[in-house]
């Protein structure tokens, strides 16, 4: 028996009405239509930069092989700039890159847009060639790279403007969470960590149960059962039901729960068991009606292993050497403030639980270890790792290199002898690994870095449970497009200073 919606008395975190919309209710068509007159400003302005360059009206032009001095070949290229900017803006919408399903979070929105430029571009050489249309090669080199890096740069600025507008509670999707109550709860907690993605839970729906199980979901009201979900929905004005696993809620009632939200607007996300799982990794392929789910093994070896390697061996050697002025300096001072060696090396366990020596600049007093055991019980990290935010210890100088992770530097040092990679897991100590469970292991499988997930989500503020997961996502799924994006925001986490201490 089915049963029937109940509202409880309480009300969603953001203290709205449970039938009340958000000033973002539908913010994807808005938002769409933003990046839409953004994208037309980014891409008329790199057409026309192409075409005032192609007249020789802007520095530099003269690398041109000839300026334009006719007037026909101003009106060809005049009109060429227009059907330019005319396709630029199809092959974007084609390739759905303000699609709100990709705005906003991941790559793939940055991935659309590149797509979208190469292609056309390509469509371009393809039929300048087979048409012998004299094409002058400086347009293209101009036109191209100023488009993307501009439609790149805009779409980053709206995504951060889009994550500031989402932490205030604001332009997000709201979502009815369905099925058992366990696997709810941990769906809730999952999007309410994600909130940039954009999906605020306004209701629950679980098998009935009792009031403590009801109750569980703090702020969030339980809204129906698992058959409810159509008129619950309507109930709260839900943009997105996201459905997870219930014993009693199979293949059956999925389909017709999606037949009941057909025509509403409403869409139907299934949330699979399984986590942390990068989307590159599953590829959905439908067998006899079943949308079969392959999951790729991850890969700790191989040529992009070996790729990454290299490439981060020379990049850290040419840091060392572009660096080594700012070393010189840093030394000075710590040698200026306190007695002791300017470097400290700590025992570090590595890839295959081989240690190594770690490096950094030495920013606490001589014999800092022995002052440890009374300062123990006023660490403010996590259960596995002593951090203090006052920690005595700590030189006026150090204190400076740590907020700003210059302390970290000299690891390149151990980057450029393969014992780290600049991106990686956090490099735990032998005390910690003694500690490790099965499952935790596997952070050892590949080389620590330098930075990692852990480095640009919190760093020292992260619990115990967090750096384990950030870490184990990164050496299941990691790419090296993931590695750019992680030494991106890494820049931005160390200017911040946040959880550094």
């Amino acid at each position: 028996m089915s049963q029937a919606p109940v509202i409880d008395d309480s009300k969603p975190a953001d203290g709205h009405d449970v039938g009340q919309n958000d000033e973002g209710a539908r913010w994807a068509g808005r938002y769409a239509e933003r990046l839409l007159v953004t994208d037309l400003l980014v891409v008329g302005w790199a057409v026309a930069g192409a075409y005032l360059w192609r007249l020789g009206l802007l520095p530099g032009a003269g690398l041109e092989l000839q300026p334009l001095t006719e007037v026909g070949s101003g009106r060809k290229y005049l009109l060429l700039s227009a059907l330019l900017t005319i396709a630029w803006m199809v092959s974007l919408a084609l390739n759905r890159s303000r699609d709100h399903r990709v705005v906003g979070l991941g790559p793939d929105e940055y991935k659309r847009v590149m797509s979208s430029s190469f292609q056309l571009f390509g469509v371009v050489a393809i039929l300048a060639y087979v048409s012998k249309y004299d094409l002058a090669r400086g347009y293209v080199a101009v036109a191209f790279p100023l488009g993307i890096v501009g439609l790149l740069l805009s779409r980053w600025m709206w995504r951060q403007w889009l994550h500031a507008v989402r932490r205030r509670g604001g332009w997000s999707a709201r979502v009815v969470a369905v099925g058992g109550a366990d696997h709810v709860r941990a769906v809730v907690a999952e999007l309410d960590r994600a909130h940039f993605a954009g999906y605020h839970v306004v209701g629950v729906c679980v098998p009935p149960g009792s009031p403590e199980v009801r109750s569980s979901f703090g702020p969030l009201p339980v809204i129906g059962g698992l058959h409810d979900v159509a008129s619950a929905v309507a109930l709260v004005g839900a943009e997105a039901v996201v459905v997870t696993s219930a014993p009693s809620f199979g293949p059956t009632s999925l389909r017709r729960l999606a037949w009941a939200l057909e025509g509403s607007g409403v869409e139907l996300i299934v949330a699979p068991s399984l986590t942390d799982i990068a989307g590159p990794r599953i590829h959905s392929r439908p067998v006899a009606g079943l949308p079969l789910l392959h999951v790729e093994s991850p890969q700790y070896e191989g040529p992009l292993r070996l790729v990454k390697d290299v490439v981060e061996r020379l990049a850290a050697l040419v840091g060392l050497v572009l660096l080594s002025p700012l070393f010189a300096v840093i030394a000075v001072m710590i040698k200026a403030s306190s007695k002791g060696p300017v470097f400290y090396h700590q025992e570090r366990v590595g890839k295959n639980s081989r240690t190594f020596p770690m490096t950094k600049f030495r920013s606490m007093v001589p014999g800092a270890h022995l002052m440890l055991a009374p300062l123990t019980d006023a660490s403010h990290g996590n259960e596995m790792l002593f951090k203090m935010r006052d920690d005595p210890r700590v030189t006026r100088v150090g204190r400076f290199l740590r907020r700003y992770s210059i302390d970290e530097l000299p690891q390149l040092i151990d980057v450029v002898r393969g014992d780290m990679s600049l991106v990686g897991p956090r490099p735990p100590l032998p005390t910690e690994v003694a500690k490790y469970g099965e499952d935790v292991h596997r952070r050892l499988l590949v080389k620590p870095g330098m930075t990692g997930l852990w480095q640009v989500s919190g760093r020292s503020d992260l619990s115990w449970e967090d750096s384990v997961r950030l870490d184990l996502y990164y050496v299941e799924n990691w790419s090296l497009t993931q590695d750019l994006m992680i030494l991106w925001k890494t820049a931005r986490a160390v200017l911040h200073g946040g959880g550094a201490y």
